[in-house]
């Protein structure tokens, strides 16, 4: 890399980082797992790095090698670990599947992404088994977590006992190393492609910005099929030294005493976890914790966080982030005000706009749509897998528009505004209204329908389709449910379906979504 070119990351890799830690703090443990039955499993930086050698001697074997991709659908798990950092150390890619994704969901990533392997679980064995069928690139189906074969399978225990020493080839710090899948506004998600300065970069980045060092114990329940998960969690503890605590599921009822076992000090949550814990009963040991602040991405009430904050003794610290940007943009100061509810200023590094239409700078004040400044396949995504329109959108002359509407005080205090408008939030999870819509507008009944998101006090927003039948067509409710089950991960299921004889319409013929938010923003106010 020429000398004009060097930043912070350099032309360093995953690799890379996982080998200076493990130089350096070999003993120590790098993560602790706690599968929902309690069980828990430590792993030391040395070990952490043995496993991925032998993980990639395994995916070696099976002639996997650099530029491959390799999808992976479990749930959390140190698998899920490994076969990353493997796939960082042959130059290959991870593709992270929601394990939520049914089988025509998983089939696409696994298509679109050209897959030539996907790593399950037995859980997931039969949507797994069934995408792949459908997909001729996938060669390989890898069964982690068992030590029983299935038909077609191969064990990842049995392959990662093999003495093979995966090549290293050439790998550079803006080659793709995750395809990470993300709802949009387009029917099917985007791959959006991440380098390795991508995540070092976000492990950097996060790291100074919680103030996490070698002593931290950060936790997380959160799917780390996510870039939450991944950057705030697990490179952020790679990134200083420290110990990542990563448990299978979220259990409200005994969430804190998990935090309590494990000794954490940093925990990350989503809004409905955060409701679901203040709903448990109050416990006097509720205070009885290490943690010196929790992170979280979202806007609550302020009774809500002012309940929190009293009931357990914790800081809450606010942010905004996307997948494009390889997670945070924005966080509030972990020291000085946090001038609630401020999604915070933006983070060492970062450079924020906020902008109309035309690209021009909205007044203090004014909403305006954010834009982030950097360089792509470093500090900001490489681009769109095989979508280059979408891209050239995204990405305009070294800023990534992000859709996301905001306003700032005098004080470069940010404050949220509103998501994309064909963007759906629901308990932490992004929802395509058009992804919904396809799959309602393939009913044969179906002649128009539209997808919104209304306030939902638990989960922040549920998934409202507003649907018109085809003249003389009777079509119920529950049809249009089922139609949808089998189709669409259970999280993006309308929870509320309407029948309507119409919908509304602008002046030039479109379905004006704008009328059906605001009645739908009336009924919630009069509720």
């Amino acid at each position: 890399m020429a000398t004009a070119g060097i930043d912070i990351v350099g032309d360093r890799t995953l690799r890379d980082l996982l080998d200076e830690r493990a130089d350096r703090y070999g003993p120590k443990t790098f993560l602790v797992f706690e599968d929902r039955d309690g069980n828990v499993t430590e792993t030391s930086y040395a070990d952490f790095r043995s496993r991925v050698d032998r993980v990639a001697g395994a995916l070696t074997d099976l002639g996997i090698g650099s530029g491959d991709r390799v999808a992976v659908h479990l749930a959390n798990c140190p698998e899920i670990l490994e076969v990353w950092f493997a796939l960082a150390t042959i130059g290959g890619a991870m593709v992270p599947s929601n394990t939520a994704n049914t089988t025509s969901e998983l089939e696409y990533v696994l298509d679109f992404s050209g897959a030539v392997a996907v790593v399950t679980q037995p859980s997931y064995l039969e949507t797994v088994e069934r995408a792949a069928d459908a997909v001729p690139t996938v060669k390989h189906r890898i069964l982690a977590r068992s030590d029983s074969p299935a038909s077609g399978t191969v064990l990842l225990n049995e392959l990662s006992r093999t003495e093979t020493v995966a090549p290293r080839p050439v790998v550079g710090s803006e080659d793709v190393v995750q395809i990470l899948f993300t709802s949009g506004t387009t029917a099917r998600p985007k791959g959006v492609l991440l380098t390795h300065a991508n995540a070092l970069h976000g492990g950097e980045r996060e790291s100074r910005g919680l103030l996490l060092d070698e002593s931290d114990r950060c936790l997380t329940s959160l799917p780390v099929f996510h870039v939450n998960a991944q950057v705030i969690t697990v490179l952020s503890s790679m990134t200083v030294g420290a110990t990542c605590i990563v448990l299978e599921e979220f259990r409200a009822t005994k969430y804190w005493d998990q935090v309590r076992r494990h000794a954490a000090t940093q925990t990350s949550l989503v809004a409905m976890q955060l409701r679901t814990l203040l709903a448990q009963p109050e416990r006097e040991t509720d205070h009885d914790h290490r943690v010196r602040r929790l992170f979280y991405a979202l806007n609550v009430s302020d009774e809500e966080r002012d309940t929190f904050e009293e009931r357990f003794g914790v800081e809450l610290i606010n942010a905004y982030g996307s997948s494009e940007a390889m997670t945070l943009v924005l966080l509030s100061p972990v020291f000085g005000p946090k001038r609630w509810p401020s999604i915070g200023k933006p983070l060492l590094g970062r450079t924020v706009r906020l902008v109309d239409l035309d690209g021009n700078d909205v007044p203090t004040g004014e909403v305006g749509e954010i834009i982030v400044q950097g360089v792509p396949g470093r500090t900001l995504m490489k681009g769109y897998h095989n979508n280059p329109e979408a891209t050239a959108r995204a990405l305009r002359d070294g800023w990534l528009w992000t859709g996301d509407s905001a306003y700032a005080d005098a004080d470069g205090y940010f404050y949220w505004f509103d998501r994309r408008s064909d963007m759906i939030k629901r308990a932490g999870e992004n929802i395509s209204t058009a992804e919904v819509e396809f799959v309602i507008s393939d009913h044969p009944d179906v002649a128009e329908v539209a997808v919104i998101g209304v306030p939902d006090p638990l989960r922040d927003q549920a998934v409202k389709a507003v649907v018109v039948p085809h003249e003389g067509r009777l079509l119920s409710e529950e049809a249009i449910r089922e139609h949808c089950v089998t189709r669409l991960a259970k999280f993006k299921v309308p929870t509320i379906i309407e029948l309507r004889s119409e919908l509304p319409k602008t002046s030039i013929g479109k379905i004006s979504k704008g009328v059906l938010r605001k009645e739908a923003a009336h009924v919630a106010a009069s509720e």
